[in-house]
């Protein structure tokens, strides 16, 4: 049981996940402010990508952002015209109206110049006067050579923009343009950024600053040097849910085994091989968490003499010797905090919910998950899942959804079982 949507192509990496209408940023309003760099080509990819999500994205360009890309071009991604101009005939008021409506203002790319005028709060064209009437947030990302971002104006500009309550993200290190090498100043990816938005869109008072540990993905016990035992637990449901608990504002720690699937973008992430290893990540972690999700698909059973090399064929023994290998939940069970939401998953190739009660019932558990092995649109390594989800005093079947709604279903329930303050 795990969770995150592949992408078909490079075109579409940013989009990862996409789908109509997702929330948060489903309905949202969007101004995505494009300044004069060269990365204004990757925006029109992020453009895209709100739209795609059900945001309604109003792009402003500088004059400095057309001589880089078309506003044809984001016209084309986001069925909405592209804004230009503070004076305009019959838009005198348009940056009121943008800046009242927005719920959120991304600039992307943001120069070196944009910078020093939004830090020092000049309002000369449509973009400047905007961030000066809005009470949204604002997400800025910053993009230029690395030596401009490593002068110390730029530098104090940028601190200048987080004080005044801006989020400023990034700049990545990476190739930068042609014949500059690599170094900071690379605008961060158009998912990344659109990861960002949806956090700054889908905070919640409720999972705000919680501490969530969330597990994914399989572990791999070790049968020689070169040979494991696993499963087929792709790590989807797992980090579909520690992206949109990090998107609620939590503070994600992700313990995810082996797996192919990228992970999501803002969660921490500790990387574990065997159960024994994801053990003693948990027991790192527990303590001083608000929520556990224990969505990865552990192993139950790991050879109990492992070999150190590699076994040839003609030595192969006939049989291989198996032990219990670490129960996770149990073991781990006397570092709960007294407050904390434990959630445990079960995955089963029959009905299960008997098995799915004494679990919840003997591992001192909240809620479980139940979903089953055998239906071929749900469980292990596709991006749907059909499961129940069972309580103490209630059981609830979700219809065959996409992980990620899932994973806000499982929030919200997980929301109603942590405590209330007095």
């Amino acid at each position: 049981m795990n969770g995150d949507a592949g992408a078909a192509g490079q075109q579409d990496r940013s989009a990862a996940g996409v789908a109509s209408g997702r929330p948060p940023w489903h309905d949202s309003n969007v101004v995505l402010g494009v300044t004069g760099g060269i990365a204004a080509y990757k925006s029109i990819q992020l453009a895209r990508d709100l739209t795609l999500l059900g945001a309604r994205v109003d792009v402003v360009m500088t004059r400095a952002a057309r001589e880089f890309v078309g506003p044809i071009s984001f016209e084309a991604v986001t069925g909405r015209p592209v804004l230009t101009e503070i004076l305009a005939e019959g838009h005198a008021l348009e940056h009121i109206r943008l800046a009242r409506d927005a719920s959120i203002v991304c600039v992307a790319p943001a120069t070196a110049d944009f910078l020093a005028r939004a830090a020092h709060g000049h309002s000369d064209d449509l973009l400047a006067a905007i961030l000066i009437a809005t009470r949204a947030p604002v997400l800025v990302c910053p993009a230029m050579n690395d030596r401009m971002w490593a002068h110390p104006q730029v530098q104090a500009n940028a601190q200048r923009l987080r004080e005044i309550g801006y989020h400023v993200l990034g700049p990545d290190t990476g190739e930068l343009a042609f014949g500059e090498g690599q170094g900071p100043g690379r605008m961060e990816e158009p998912d990344t950024i659109l990861q960002h938005i949806g956090r700054l869109l889908g905070t919640d008072t409720v999972w705000s600053g919680l501490n969530v540990v969330v597990t994914a993905g399989p572990t791999r016990e070790a049968v020689d040097a070169v040979r494991v035992l696993s499963n087929r637990s792709s790590g989807r449901m797992g980090f579909a849910i520690a992206a949109a608990a990090w998107r609620r504002g939590a503070n994600v720690t992700l313990i995810a085994g082996p797996t192919s699937v990228d992970p999501p973008i803002g969660p921490s992430i500790v990387r574990v091989e065997s159960a024994s290893d994801m053990a003693a990540a948990v027991s790192d972690a527990l303590p001083a968490a608000d929520v556990l999700f224990m969505a990865a698909a552990v192993a139950d059973f790991r050879p109990s003499a492992p070999d150190t090399a590699k076994i040839k064929k003609h030595n192969a023994p006939q049989s291989l010797a198996l032990e219990a290998a670490p129960d996770v939940l149990q073991e781990t069970r006397g570092l709960r905090a007294a407050h904390a939401v434990i959630v445990g998953f079960a995955l089963e190739t029959g009905d299960g919910r008997d098995y799915a009660r004494t679990k919840l019932r003997e591992k001192g558990l909240d809620l479980i998950v139940l979903n089953s092995a055998s239906e071929p649109d749900a469980g292990f390594d596709v991006d749907t899942n059909r499961v129940v989800l069972i309580t103490n005093d209630r059981e609830e079947q979700l219809p065959l959804m996409s992980k990620d709604a899932v994973a806000d279903a499982l929030l919200d329930l997980a929301a109603a079982l942590l405590p209330r303050e007095s």
